[in-house]
């Protein structure tokens, strides 16, 4: 624990992306805004993620538009230049991100202890917070505070949405029919479960539990042509949504929603911002460490069998961060597991 006399008066946090694991730094924020309401609080984000986080209020956001190589260093070194911060907390192992970290004028820096310091993260900080193992991402920013010597955890996501993205949601949503959201892509295509099923579990939300399905996602091609093969194999009909809306737009209409199902990706982790029950698809990644925060018993958690099957091992005898994405793996979760679930979560 590193106490200090009196609350700093400037914390810079350093969490560029990706989406999912930013949402993880909101409790880490509101923490900071309850334990020490004086303090100026900075946030280093990814331009993507800014367009969502950066309505939260109370806080100064410096985007980084991770495309733009030496011109964001050049516009971060004129940005801090006669600044200094009390604290850095460096929240992310990229030697990308650490290399930004260096442009922070900061007498505290902050980063993981040297078992989790991947990257040579190591080398960019002065004091690190305390070791834990086998830890979810969250419980692990959480340990940022607790070595400033805050021990209280404000699970709190809310972020103040734009009247024109709660009009959006209110027109998909507009009555208390259950509404199920399905966002069928993570950003790595091994994650993602086969549009067939997609469809056949749309087609169990419809047919047994009298649903609307919505389906959601980014602007990609990948996304797009996973909604169109969703509408084309499913026998019931849907809304298909995928690259038609904004991120506050997109939490607004999970905020109405019944369900969302989604595999390991950042609307997971948006749900879970607005308290919607999330029915997480793990094959390739562990829920145990990345599953959405308050949804993990309604995962479908195919991890350890996909350990077995693809490694040869025990899901405990793999390395904390090992991810299974390889062809086949999300097969292993078939549609009866996930409509059980969403039929016990119903009930």
């Amino acid at each position: 624990m590193l106490p200090t006399d009196r609350p700093p008066r400037s914390v810079c946090i350093l969490r560029l992306s990706a989406l999912g694991d930013a949402c993880h730094v909101v409790p880490v924020i509101r923490t900071l805004q309850r334990s020490w309401p004086e303090t100026r609080l900075t946030w280093i984000i990814g331009k993507a993620e800014a367009r969502l986080l950066g309505l939260i209020e109370g806080v100064e956001f410096i985007t980084v538009d991770k495309r733009a190589g030496l011109a964001t260093v050049r516009e971060l070194r004129a940005r801090f230049a006669g600044r200094h911060f009390d604290v850095l907390l460096h929240m992310q192992l990229a030697l990308r991100a650490s290399l930004i970290a260096r442009l922070v004028p900061a007498t505290l820096r902050l980063g993981f202890d040297r078992a989790r310091a991947r990257e040579l993260q190591w080398l960019f900080t002065n004091a690190r917070i305390a070791a834990r193992t086998r830890e979810h991402v969250l419980d692990s920013f959480f340990g940022f505070p607790a070595a400033l010597g805050i021990t209280e955890r404000v699970l709190r996501w809310d972020v103040p949405l734009p009247a024109e993205a709660l009009e959006y949601a209110a027109r998909l949503i507009p009555d208390e029919r259950p509404t199920l959201v399905i966002s069928p892509c993570s950003s790595h295509a091994l994650r993602n479960w086969r549009p067939e099923r997609y469809a056949a579990l749309a087609e169990h939300a419809v047919r047994r539990h009298g649903m609307r399905v919505i389906l959601a996602g980014g602007p990609s091609a990948a996304e797009r042509l996973m909604g169109e093969q969703i509408e084309r194999a499913a026998p019931v009909a849907l809304v298909n949504q995928i690259g038609r809306d904004t991120l506050p737009q997109m939490l607004a209409l999970l905020a109405r929603a019944r369900a969302l199902v989604s595999p390991d990706s950042g609307p997971a982790h948006m749900a879970t911002m607005v308290a919607t029950p999330v029915i997480g698809l793990y094959a390739a990644t562990n829920p145990a460490r990345s599953g959405p925060y308050l949804s993990r018993r309604w995962c479908v958690d195919a991890y350890g069998e996909a350990a077995r099957r693809f490694r040869g091992c025990e899901p405990q005898q793999l390395p904390w961060t090992t991810k299974i994405e390889v062809p086949g793996v999300m097969d292993l979760i078939e549609v009866r597991q996930v409509t059980a679930k969403l039929d016990e979560l119903l009930a």
